[in-house]
């Protein structure tokens, strides 16, 4: 099965053929960093994460271009709040979003622009667009106009035309209502940069086009981002880059929010979790699988609950391959399955790959119950592989130092049991066998397996 896609403009799941033969391109709108990132920002970069890895994994060069908004209103607001530069309170919390994105196993992107230092490709996008009698400049700021674009604006979001409301501030110089600014006239206190129109600053969906074409091309594969960026912001994006002659993305992926109380998470609603906070509940890899599992179409409705049994879960898969390790010896990657991959294939379907993977895990561990390490090797091989699809792997490097804690805390757990099972062996020598029994019990009552072997016994975590 070749691979699928939803693609957004379309309302319809497309089988993915990339541009150029042998390489996938895709944009994917980043941060805004006004403030620590929460689980609901870092969860469309996850979920185009392993899109980035399912097309290599099908031998495309990737190439994932991720932008930096780091000049935009809200950032200006916060900063000041905070009597604070606009650009050190920027980049702060760049850093924690780049924090955060690596904590939780992302691949860096092929390139990471930031807005400020691409004014120069937004000024010839913005003349291309004046000069396709698209734009028009008034009292220093530029406005791109819906109306010299009406057969095509909406084409994206279905949004009708008489009903467009950009969600602007009314200016004086704008001659309709539903033109949306390309360009923001200086005010004073604020950053600017000089232009043939005035000083004055980039409008937010503006940066876009200018960073995803200067990148990629007039023309690319994939435009990735959250579900609430179609509108206005990719419905803008590509009619400024269409009206300018760019034929822009070819596919349109959307990914759903992470909701409390069936609310989008967001900072402006207060019902947020950052990724520190949330971090001290969960390993990284733990909180990787909760928003990775859920097909990225759709919503997670945040809970304790649910985060406590997707780490529960993904211990079981964590548990297996290091009891196979064990038992058998070291394992590396091997194939994923056929299931695995008709899953992923079929539109990113991440909950159905993971049941493959869980299945595997259930026939691996039958396999070390009736002592068949070769079948229980090749389970494990198969496991590492489509974990790793998904940048879950628990041998993988990513994830050493986060266990880190664990390590110890495994350690300290196998001197005790070791102690324990010295005891127990030297009761099963006296033929001690009640107590011998009893300390078994005792292991099994903690959570802990034992299995006598001809190299003498072997513990390991109980699975679930």
């Amino acid at each position: 099965m070749s691979l699928h896609l939803h693609d957004t403009a379309t309302r319809t799941t497309r089988e993915f053929h990339p541009r150029c033969a042998g390489v996938a391109s895709i944009y994917v709108c980043g941060a805004t960093p006004q403030g620590l990132p929460h689980v609901g920002h870092v969860r469309s970069v996850l979920n185009f994460d392993v899109l980035r890895r399912w097309l290599q994994h099908h031998g495309y060069e990737t190439r994932l271009v991720r932008n930096v908004t780091d000049i935009e209103d809200k950032i200006l607001t916060k900063a000041a709040e905070a009597g604070r530069p606009w650009w050190e309170w920027a980049a702060t919390h760049e850093r924690a979003f780049e924090r955060a994105y690596d904590q939780l196993g992302c691949l860096p992107p092929s390139a990471l622009p930031r807005a400020t230092g691409h004014v120069t490709q937004m000024v010839d996008l913005i003349q291309r667009l004046i000069d396709k009698g698209h734009a028009y400049a008034a009292g220093g700021d530029v406005y791109f106009s819906v109306a010299s674009y009406a057969d095509h604006y909406g084409k994206l979001s279905g949004q009708r035309l008489d009903e467009v409301q950009q969600g602007e501030t009314l200016a004086s110089g704008k001659q309709d209502p539903r033109d949306f600014t390309l360009w923001k006239g200086a005010k004073p206190g604020e950053p600017s940069w000089p232009t043939p129109w005035g000083n004055g600053r980039p409008g937010w969906h503006l940066e876009c086009s200018a960073m995803a074409t200067y990148y990629l091309g007039g023309e690319f594969d994939i435009h990735g981002g959250g579900l609430d960026l179609i509108f206005p912001h990719h419905e803008n994006e590509l009619a400024q880059a269409n009206a300018a002659g760019d034929g822009f993305a070819q596919y349109w992926m959307h990914n759903a929010w992470v909701t409390m109380s069936g609310e989008k998470m967001s900072k402006s609603l207060g019902n947020v979790l950052s990724i520190p906070e949330v971090l001290k509940r969960a390993r990284a890899a733990e909180l990787r699988y909760y928003l990775v599992t859920p097909h990225y179409r759709s919503n997670i409705e945040f809970s304790e609950a649910g985060l406590s049994e997707a780490v529960a879960t993904y211990r079981r898969i964590e548990s297996f391959v290091r009891r196979v390790g064990q038992r058998a010896g070291a394992v590396e990657p091997g194939e994923v399955t056929a299931e695995f991959a008709a899953a992923m294939d079929d539109d990113l379907s991440t909950p159905q790959a993971i049941a493959a993977v869980h299945n595997v895990v259930r026939e691996g561990n039958a396999a070390l119950d009736r002592g068949d390490d070769e079948s229980a090797r090749s389970a494990a091989a198969s496991v590492r592989a489509m974990t790793g699809v998904l940048g879950l792997d628990p041998l993988s490097e990513q994830w050493a130092e986060d266990s880190g804690a664990d390590d110890a805390a495994q350690r300290a757990l196998g001197d005790l049991v070791d102690a324990m099972l010295e005891q127990r062996k030297q009761a099963r020598a006296e033929r001690d066998f009640a107590t011998a029994d009893l300390l078994r019990d005792r292991l099994l009552a903690s959570g802990i397996a034992v299995e006598d072997t001809p190299d003498g016994p072997m513990w390991t975590l109980k699975d679930g």
